[in-house]
């Protein structure tokens, strides 16, 4: 299985499990350099601005860990019975995710969500701390 559809399936399967089949709700699985993977959520709070992306629960377990994160992927079904998402990470998530370097690859939304990855530095070639 190649690592595409092995992410992608780690994540829908979660999803399915965490929030029920075709319920909405997010999840990100991201793999380590072993390559095992950590699993976080994203939850829902009362108050919107409290939110944290799914990317986040993840990213602190890798930093508790001590590890380095290599791939993200991030899944969603914003509404019940609706199609799955991909999302690319928001920009703070990819701040976050830069901690192990502009190598790190990250599912990218597409219109037919097929899982392609691109690296941070493709997604931000101008990169504030990139110093050349």
């Amino acid at each position: 299985m190649n690592l595409e559809k092995e992410m992608f399936d780690t994540a829908l399967n979660f999803l399915n499990q965490r929030y029920g089949e075709n319920k909405a709700g997010g999840v990100a699985v991201l793999r380590i350099e072993n390559g095992e993977y950590l699993i976080s959520i994203w939850p829902e709070c009362a108050n919107s601005s409290a939110d944290l992306c799914a990317e986040t629960g993840a990213i602190c377990e890798a930093h508790k860990l001590n590890v380095k994160v290599t791939h993200s992927l991030c899944l969603c079904r914003q509404h019940d019975n609706e199609p799955f998402e991909i999302l690319s990470p928001c920009g703070i998530c990819q701040e976050r995710l830069f901690y192990w370097g502009k190598d790190v690859k990250c599912a990218i939304s597409t219109k037919d969500n097929k899982v392609i990855f691109k690296s941070l530095e493709e997604l931000q070639p101008y990169y504030w701390l990139d110093k050349k």
